[in-house]
C-alpha cells in the first residue's frame, strides 16, 4: 500500500522525542494519550502548522519540514484539510460562504475555476453530508453537529490528500458526535486518509489503527483494520482493554 505520510524522528523541545511513524493512503489513524502527552503538537508538526526542532515529515514526495512558511501555507491550503474541536467559522457569513473561503483563496493560484463552479462543488459536498438545506443560514442558526459537518465540507472543498482532525467530536453531545464520526467514516471509505487526535475510545475504535503517545514518545500501537458492520461493540471493548494496558 502506498505511503502517504511519513514522520521520522520528530523532536519539539521537551514535548516530542524521536517520534517516527508512517501512514498509508486511505488509512484512518487515531492518536491517543493523556493530556500533555504531545498529541496536538504531533498533529501540528506533521501538518506543517508548526516546525519541529528536529526530524522530517514527508507528504508523498514532498518534505514538509524543508519548505518555507509560505510554501507550507500553500501546501496546507491545497493538499490538506482540517477539522478542529473549535469550529472556526466567520459569524458574518452564511454556511455556504464559510465553506467557499478556502476554495476562493486557492482559486487565486493554479485552479482558476469560476465562482459558479466552486459553488456547485460546495453544494455537492453539502448534499453528501446532508446539510444542503443550510447554505443560507448563519452559524448561530444550526446545531453543533450540523456546524461540524459544515466544517468537514469546508475541509474537503479543495480535494485534499489527507484530512487532519483534532478532537472533531470533543465539543459535541453524543448524538452529534456520532453524526460527525459517521460522516468521517464515509469519507474514509471513499479513500480519504484521516489522521485524528482523540481522547474518546469509541471514536478511536472506528479507526484502522491507533498510536498511543506518552511523554512525547509512541508507547504502543493497536491495529484494528477496517470496521465491519456489527463489530462496533467488540472493537470498542478491544480498544478499552488495550488502553488499560497502556495505563490510560
Amino acid at each position: 500500500m502506498e505511503i502517504l505520510l511519513r514522520a521520522e524522528k520528530l523532536r519539539k523541545d521537551s514535548i516530542l522525542n524521536e517520534v517516527s511513524f508512517e501512514m498509508a493512503q486511505g488509512e484512518m489513524l487515531a492518536v491517543m494519550g493523556p493530556s500533555g502527552s504531545g498529541k496536538s503538537t504531533l498533529l501540528y508538526q506533521v501538518a506543517g502548522m508548526d516546525v519541529p526542532s528536529g526530524g522530517q515529515v514527508w507528504l508523498k514526495d514532498t518534505e514538509i519540514t524543508g519548505l518555507t512558511e509560505d510554501e507550507r501555507a500553500r501546501l496546507r491550503l491545497r493538499r490538506m484539510g482540517f477539522v478542529f474541536q473549535q469550529m472556526n467559522m466567520m459569524a458574518n457569513l452564511n454556511i455556504l460562504d464559510n465553506i467557499l473561503l478556502p476554495a476562493i483563496q486557492a482559486n487565486k493560484g493554479r485552479y482558476k475555476q469560476s465562482k459558479g463552479q466552486l459553488k456547485e462543488k460546495a453544494r455537492e459536498l453539502m448534499k453528501k453530508l446532508s446539510i444542503s438545506n443550510l447554505e443560507n443560514r448563519r452559524i448561530t442558526q444550526v446545531s453543533g453537529g450540523q456546524l461540524q459537518r459544515a466544517c468537514i465540507v469546508r475541509s474537503m472543498i479543495n480535494s485534499p490528500e489527507i484530512l487532519f482532525a483534532d478532537e472533531p467530536s470533543g465539543a459535541l453531545n453524543k448524538s452529534a458526535a456520532e453524526e460527525v464520526m459517521k460522516e468521517l467514516g464515509m469519507l474514509n471509505r471513499e479513500g480519504m486518509a484521516i489522521l485524528m487526535v482523540t481522547h474518546d475510545s469509541r471514536v478511536a475504535s472506528s479507526c484502522d489503527r491507533i498510536l498511543y503517545l506518552l511523554d512525547g514518545r509512541i508507547l504502543g500501537e493497536l491495529k484494528l483494520g477496517k470496521p465491519e458492520a456489527g463489530t462496533e461493540k467488540c472493537r470498542e471493548e478491544k480498544v478499552n482493554l488495550w488502553l488499560m494496558e497502556m495505563g490510560w
